[in-house]
């Protein structure tokens, strides 16, 4: 696998204000709280956690559809932090993404045709009939779909649309977010297969987001976890799935059913609700649920270290899972 990194996020944060009542005033959404993430070319990184732990805002912010409130934003090994407009077309030439609803993300007003021809033109081209069949053939789609409209297609085949339209400017890497989870069970494994594909062909590289920790398991070669803003632990997909060391996805992957008659495995339940990203908690941010928390987890907040002798498998927390027997 080649070294060379195609995206970088160093100390990341999206905060969002709150508008409305007067109470509200001065108080912030903290979505992204200070994440350091590297993506290098050949890689398929997942991005799981629970609903609202920041893995679409994530996602967002790094392709720069977000501005961060802080942090520093690399991609091909270029600072685009500050990038703004035109200077942001280079940008998009490397990195697009696929969103998790494929009919919010297409324009219905819009043919096919045009839907594919409108990142040609964002970058001053037009795009000839045979380059746009040629998308459409790539994703399994034919010339005669060109001239429909997203309402005439099924789920599935709307998604394969919008990852065409990703793929129109032959980026380096795709950011998908929840690509499958509006999908059919049976479609959901037709587009993971399509992605695997791609990427052979193509030699893409991909951060999937997804709160499905099968599907992650599926496709990544590399997982990181997310909880409340935070990255609580990444390593090689394998060895986190084996031996997690974070409490929270040791408690995630116990939620995951066992494929096997009479096999069942220690279900962990976590008690509490998750914190409000207003107001978390101070120290480690999973403490509030945590079956091991001490009364150090409330002073400083946790780094991601090595664990179980792993260089590259870390995780944040000061009482870490021992491997397994």
């Amino acid at each position: 696998m080649s070294s060379a990194e195609l995206l970088r996020l160093d100390g990341v944060r999206k905060y969002f204000g709150l508008r409305g009542a007067p109470w509200r005033t001065g108080q912030t959404v903290k979505a992204v709280d200070g994440v350091s993430f590297v993506v290098r070319k050949g890689e398929t990184v997942g991005l799981v956690g629970e609903s609202g732990s920041g893995k679409s805002t994530l996602a967002r912010v790094a392709t720069r559809l977000l501005d961060p409130t802080s942090g520093r934003v690399e991609i091909g090994g270029k600072d685009v932090t500050r990038f703004r407009g035109r200077r942001l077309r280079p940008v998009r030439r490397t990195v697009q993404m696929v969103f998790q609803d494929p009919q919010a993300s297409l324009n219905p007003r819009q043919s096919v045709g045009t839907i594919l021809s409108t990142p040609f033109r964002a970058q001053g081209t037009r795009p000839t009939r045979a380059q746009l069949i040629e998308l459409l053939h790539k994703v399994g789609l034919s010339e005669e779909h060109l001239e429909r409209y997203p309402h005439e297609f099924s789920g599935g085949q709307r998604q394969r649309i919008g990852i065409a339209r990703a793929l129109a400017v032959s980026p380096d890497l795709l950011i998908c977010d929840e690509p499958v989870s509006a999908l059919d069970v049976s479609v959901q494994a037709q587009v993971l297969n399509l992605l695997a594909d791609l990427r052979d062909e193509l030699g893409l590289s991909y951060v999937v987001v997804a709160h499905d920790l099968a599907v992650v398991r599926q496709v990544a070669s590399r997982v990181a976890v997310m909880y409340l803003g935070t990255i609580v632990e990444e390593g090689p997909s394998d060895q986190v799935y084996a031996a997690p060391a974070h409490p929270y996805t040791k408690a995630l992957l116990s939620a995951v059913p066992v494929p096997e008659p009479g096999v069942t495995r220690d279900r962990i339940v976590l008690t509490g609700d998750v914190p409000t990203p207003i107001s978390p908690p101070s120290g480690c941010p999973f403490r509030t649920r945590c079956y091991k928390a001490e009364d150090v987890c409330a002073t400083t907040r946790p780094v991601l270290e090595p664990v179980n002798g792993q260089t590259e498998h870390r995780a944040a927390c000061y009482f870490p899972e021992p491997p397994p027997s």
